[in-house]
C-alpha cells in the first residue's frame, strides 16, 4: 500500500491524495497497477497559497471507483473556514483514467514478442531503405571503432605491465556504436541473424524476407564501414598511432581461420543479447545499460565481429599495414560473417523461438 499525500499552494485549498497499488502477478515488482481504490479529498484551509491541480476550485471532490478505470466524482457538504459558510453537492459524475503502467523491463516473453514484430518489419524493407539504413550503421559501429582506437593508442605505455586494462578500458568505450543503431533503428546486419529469425518462426517473416535482409543491410554496413574508413583516415588524428596497423594485421594475416570462426560464433551470440537487453527495456538508461555489458565483453575478450572488422581491417591497410583485399575477405570478413551468422541465429533466434515462441510448443493435433 502507498499513500501519497499532496498540498496545493492556494490561500483556499489543501489537497490530500491517497491512492492504493498493488504488483500485478506475473510481471517484475517494478510494474505496479492501480487498484480499484482512489479516494481524492480537497478541504478548505487559509494556511496554502496557489493551485498545482486543476482540482484547484473544488472545496470538496470525493473520487470512489465504480470500474476498470472509470470513478464516480461527487462535491459533499463542506464548511470552509475562511468564513463563507457551507459548500455545495452537485450531482455526481463519472470520469474516465486512464491508468497505464510500463514496467522498467519487460518479461522475456513480452520481449520476444516485440522483436517478432521488429523482425517482420525488417524483412519487408526495400532495397534503398536496407542500403541507406545499413550504410548509417556500417559509419555508427566504425565511429565506435575510432573512439577504441583513439583510446588504446593512447594507452599504448601501459600494456607492457597492464594489458588487461587497456583491453577492459577499449572494451567500455566501443559500444557507443551499436548505442546509435540501436537509438536510430537503423539496420545492423549481425543483430539481424536473430531478430529475424524469430519473426520467421513465428511465420510473420519468410525466409526470403530474411535473406533479402540480410544481403542488403550487410551489403549497406560494408559501404558505411568503407566510408568511415576514408573519413576518419582523412582526419589524421590517428596518424602515428600504432594500433590500426597491428589490429588489422592480427586479424587478416596471424589469426587461424579456425579460431576465426568460433570467435566470430561466441561474438555475435553475445551481441545479439545486447540487442535483446536494449529490446527488454523500456527507459533510455535501461537501453544503455543493457547493450554495454556484452558489446564490452566481447571487445575485451577480443572476439571477432564482421561489421566491426569491415571498418578495422581496411582502416589498417589504409594506414600501412601489408594486407590484400582477399586476405582481408577471404582470411576474416567472409568467415567471420559466417560465425556471426550461426551465433545470432542458432543461439539466440532459435534458442528463443523455442524457450518463448511457438517453436517449443506442441503442434496441435489433427481432429
Amino acid at each position: 500500500l502507498c499513500q501519497v499525500g499532496t498540498t496545493t499552494t492556494d490561500p483556499e485549498i489543501s489537497l490530500s491524495t491517497s491512492l492504493q497499488f498493488v504488483t500485478t502477478p506475473g510481471i517484475s515488482e517494478m510494474a505496479l497497477s492501480m487498484r480499484q481504490a482512489v479516494s481524492v479529498r480537497a478541504v478548505g484551509t487559509r494556511q496554502a497559497s496557489r493551485p498545482a491541480l486543476p482540482l484547484r476550485k473544488a472545496l470538496g471532490v470525493r473520487a470512489q471507483a465504480v470500474g476498470a478505470g472509470a470513478y464516480t466524482v461527487s462535491n459533499p457538504p463542506v464548511t470552509s473556514t475562511n468564513g463563507n459558510g457551507a459548500g455545495y453537492a452537485p450531482a455526481p459524475q463519472q470520469i474516465n483514467v486512464d491508468v497505464t503502467t510500463v514496467p522498467g523491463v519487460y518479461a522475456p516473453a513480452q520481449t520476444y514478442e516485440n522483436l517478432v514484430k521488429v523482425g517482420a518489419k525488417k524483412a519487408q524493407q526495400s532495397v534503398a531503405n536496407l542500403l541507406i539504413s545499413g550504410f548509417l550503421a556500417g559509419c555508427y559501429i566504425g565511429l565506435g571503432g575510432f573512439l577504441f582506437m583513439s583510446v588504446v593508442g593512447g594507452l599504448q605505455s601501459l600494456v607492457p605491465t597492464m594489458p588487461g586494462l587497456v583491453k577492459l578500458i577499449g572494451g567500455l568505450v566501443f559500444p557507443v556504436g551499436l548505442t546509435m543503431v540501436i537509438l536510430s533503428g537503423t539496420e545492423l546486419f549481425t543483430g539481424n541473424t536473430a531478430v529475424i529469425p524469430m519473426s520467421m518462426y513465428e511465420k510473420q517473416a519468410t525466409l526470403g524476407g530474411m535473406l533479402h535482409n540480410w544481403f542488403w543491410s550487410w551489403t549497406g554496413n560494408l559501404i558505411g564501414s568503407l566510408f568511415a574508413v576514408a573519413a576518419v583516415h582523412a582526419t589524421g588524428v590517428l596518424a602515428g598511432n600504432p594500433v590500426p596497423v597491428s589490429v588489422a594485421t592480427m586479424k587478416a594475416v596471424s589469426l587461424p581461420l579456425s579460431l576465426v570462426f568460433i570467435r566470430s560464433i561466441l561474438c555475435n551470440w553475445l551481441v545479439c543479447m545486447a540487442v535483446w537487453h536494449a529490446a527488454a527495456a523500456t527507459t533510455l538508461p535501461g537501453k544503455m545499460m543493457g547493450l554495454w555489458a556484452p558489446i564490452a565483453t566481447f571487445v575485451t575478450i577480443g572476439l571477432e565481429h564482421s561489421v566491426a572488422n569491415m571498418f578495422f581491417i581496411p582502416l589498417g591497410m589504409a594506414m600501412g599495414a601489408n594486407i590484400t583485399w582477399s586476405q582481408a575477405f577471404l582470411n576474416n570478413i567472409l568467415p567471420v560473417t559466417l560465425g556471426n551468422t550461426i551465433g545470432g541465429f542458432l543461439f539466440v533466434g532459435t534458442a528463443f523461438a523455442y524457450l518463448h515462441g511457438s517453436l517449443g510448443k506442441p503442434k496441435a493435433k489433427a481432429a
